[in-house]
């Protein structure tokens, strides 16, 4: 264990006059972490001399490495921050300040807390965690670059530690640091932690994909060489100066092509690009000259060429993507990019500072970052810890869809962004008067999903308007962007209080009718979501802050808590015993009562019967709280299996041609069974259509409904109450 790997990476690219400080650093770290030893066994100073050489295969610049030697030593040493200033200077300083930081954020709940749920998205401290590492990024984005390699040498060493510690800190990387390395472009970063976490949460489906890559291993790099040399002849004789490597794929990406395929009812020997090539020349003109050689050689397949050259990602990358049926009619991937270009989505921003100690610099960098600029403004806004965590999940950590303004200009969004999200996006006014869309000159619903390429134009009222409450609705899908979204829960907010209130009496009371529920439990709701008064609570609801659907949520959530057993779904064509539990007494024959039709997350109570068991009824069911005798009723709670509930549901819509096959399709795409459907014509030319549907409990039921009334021509959804059979 010594300096001298690192020195001979740092010499290819740093001044030699640069290299006393790496020196200095790494001999005050020796000396600093001298007898400390990792769980590994390994001295402790090999951990901050591996993370500086990850970063050095970064080419990241003197000063970055100088703190990467010294991350640990405040925190593990009891050196101060003034002694590192005092010996290294304000800057290294500064990074070593904000890494040990940044190593204090605890992204997951202790062992112990929820085990089994993800709690970064319900937790105000992961939102202040996220605020602190968009501040670090924001003021030097070294700091988080230095952490990234940090997690990467932690990550290559974690078969030391504990196995529950082990699939903590994999779930954590490939949720939060992953997709930070793929924002900032650092492709060479990404794949490993993607391939070593992957291979602690899934360690027999990574060595299942290992085995059948080196299965195929030889055929393929038979292929490949078969191929480049076929391609570079081409090339040679277009008069190109251009390099033809083979790019194999990473065992994460394969699986997820194989979960993709799986889907598709597709296997892995249909995966054919396993290995594809890269095409590298020295200028952008040698790149579309390449591209037009092999398009000339091998037909290229539709829809599958990307030009990321004219219409760089927001990570920086650049390159031009295209398959074509190759040798023997194989589809085969091809990537083309420059030199500068193929560095740059190797390093992304880590890019920048290889020419920080010579005279070129990247004057583009400030532009390069744009977006973590933009984040940190629209933050600010932010009215709570969720809306915080909703703008990282949706504004950061997914991928990008590139569209145009009617003026030809460049605009990015989260992929699956709307109309609606990219009319808040070029101004808060343009989002709230927008009545309508067009992509490429064609009318398109608010809910349509942005393509990478496409033109849009929204059409605005020109009398002064406001947004719907239907935008807030995730199962509606207008707006997806986290922007748009808290723009319009503004906008509601600052209407007067009075009237939201009303508003959300009106809207909870249909929402509770339309799912059968007791309208006395609106302040139960106010309580489970935290909420003072019920006045507050109606007005939070009629300024869209509280949607429907968070309501039907919180109800399942409730009752979820209570069951610490992994539920079961058990799918039947009949009607399902209800999972219930008769309390202080063992397993009885249960039913659940026709008349009210209980579903998980209701409040529920049995009735002794005299030949049939125990029927389960709502607890507010008019045959239980009128009933006589009282002694006959026990308490009981659902169980531990949940089953298909069978809920019967009335549309009312307006007559025409398709309506039950749009209804159908709804139902079939919430993968919910629909049974027993029948239709009722009126002379008014309006149908009502009863069916029962199998779901199972009341949120997927509120989803459902939700989705139903955005059907062509339904006026209304509501679940049924069905006559009441004396069985007992």
């Amino acid at each position: 264990m010594d300096i001298t790997d690192l020195l001979d990476k740092t010499r290819r690219y740093i001044p030699e006059e640069k290299l006393p400080l790496i020196e200095e650093a790494y001999e005050f770290a020796a000396h600093a972490h001298q007898g400390q030893v990792r769980k590994s066994g390994e001295p402790f100073l090999e951990h901050p001399l591996q993370t500086a050489v990850i970063l050095a295969d970064l080419q990241l610049e003197a000063v970055t490495l100088a703190a990467a030697l010294l991350h640990d030593v405040p925190e593990d040493c009891g050196v101060s921050l003034e002694e590192i200033e005092r010996r290294f200077g304000s800057e290294v300083r500064k990074l070593v300040d904000g890494t040990t930081k940044l190593a204090k954020i605890k992204w997951q709940a202790p062992e112990g807390e929820q085990k089994s749920r993800k709690n970064i998205e319900d937790s105000a401290t992961q939102a202040e965690n996220l605020r602190k590492m968009l501040v670090a990024m924001a003021e030097d984005i070294r700091v988080v670059l230095i952490k990234l390699a940090d997690r990467l040498h932690n990550m290559r060493t974690l078969k030391a530690l504990l196995p529950s510690k082990r699939l903590h800190i994999a779930q954590e990387t490939l949720e939060i640091y992953v997709p930070l390395a793929h924002r900032l472009g650092i492709w060479e970063l990404k794949w490993q932690l993607e391939d070593l976490s992957f291979l602690y949460l899934e360690p027999v489906k990574y060595r299942q994909i290992a085995r059948l890559i080196a299965s195929r291993l030889a055929e393929r790099e038979e292929y490949i060489a078969r191929v480049i040399k076929t391609l570079q002849a081409e090339l040679e004789k277009a008069g190109l100066e251009v390099e033809v490597t083979g790019r194999p794929k990473h065992i994460y990406s394969i699986y997820q092509k194989m979960e993709k395929y799986a889907a598709q009812g597709k296997e892995f020997s249909d995966i054919h690009d396993l290995f594809a090539l890269r095409v590298l020349g020295d200028e952008v003109q040698d790149c579309y000259s390449a591209l037009g050689v092999i398009h000339s050689l091998w037909h290229p397949l539709p829809g599958q060429f990307n030009d990321y050259i004219a219409n760089p990602k927001e990570n920086m990358y650049q390159s031009l993507h295209t398959t074509v049926m190759g040798l023997g009619a194989t589809p085969l991937e091809i990537q083309i990019r420059t030199h500068e270009m193929h560095r740059v989505a190797e390093y992304g921003v880590a890019a920048h500072w290889r020419y920080k100690e010579g005279s070129k610099k990247d004057i583009r960098f400030e532009e390069k970052l744009a977006w973590l600029r933009q984040v940190m403004e629209w933050q600010k806004e932010l009215a709570g810890a969720e809306e915080l965590l909703e703008s990282v999940k949706m504004d950061i950590f997914q991928d990008q869809v590139f569209v145009y303004t009617p003026k030809g200009e460049i605009k990015d969004l989260p992929a699956g962004s709307t109309p609606l999200d990219f009319a808040y996006l070029i101004h808060t006014d343009l989002g709230h008067r927008c009545i309508g869309a067009k992509v490429n000159g064609r009318l398109v619903p608010l809910s349509y999903e942005l393509q990478n390429g496409e033109q849009v134009e929204i059409l605005t009222s020109k009398a002064p308007r406001g947004p719907s409450l239907d935008w807030l609705n995730p199962n509606l899908g207008y707006v997806r962007t986290s922007h748009a979204r808290e723009k319009v829960r503004q906008w509601f907010r600052r209407q007067e209080r009075t009237e939201n209130i009303q508003q959300g009496r009106e809207i909870l009371e249909k929402e509770f009718r339309r799912l059968g529920v007791s309208l006395g439990r609106q302040g139960e709701m106010a309580r489970l979501l935290k909420y003072d008064s019920l006045d507050d609570f109606l007005a939070a609801v009629g300024s869209g802050s509280i949607t429907t659907h968070q309501v039907a949520a919180k109800l399942v959530a409730e009752e979820e808590q209570k069951s610490v057993v992994e539920p079961q779904i058990i799918h039947t064509t009949t009607r399902p015993s209800p999972g219930v539990q008769v309390l202080g007494v063992g397993d009885l024959l249960t039913n659940l009562a026709q008349c009210c039709n209980p579903v998980p997350g209701e409040e529920i109570i049995g009735f002794i019967t005299r030949s049939r068991g125990v029927t389960i009824h709502r607890k507010d069911c008019h045959n239980v709280t009128h009933q006589v005798e009282k002694e006959r009723l026990v308490k009981v709670e659902w169980g531990q299996g949940v089953r298909l509930y069978p809920v019967p549901i009335g549309v009312e819509a307006w007559d025409r041609v398709g309506l039950v096959r749009d209804v159908s399709a709804v139902v079939s795409e919430e993968r919910v069974n629909m049974v027993g459907l029948h239709c009722i014509e009126h002379s008014d030319r309006t149908v009502s259509v009863f069916a029962t549907l199998e779901t199972t409990g009341i949120g997927q039921l509120s989803r459902l409904l939700s989705k139903l009334e955005g059907v062509r021509g339904v006026i209304t959804v509501t679940r049924r109450t069905e006559g009441f059979s004396r069985e007992e």
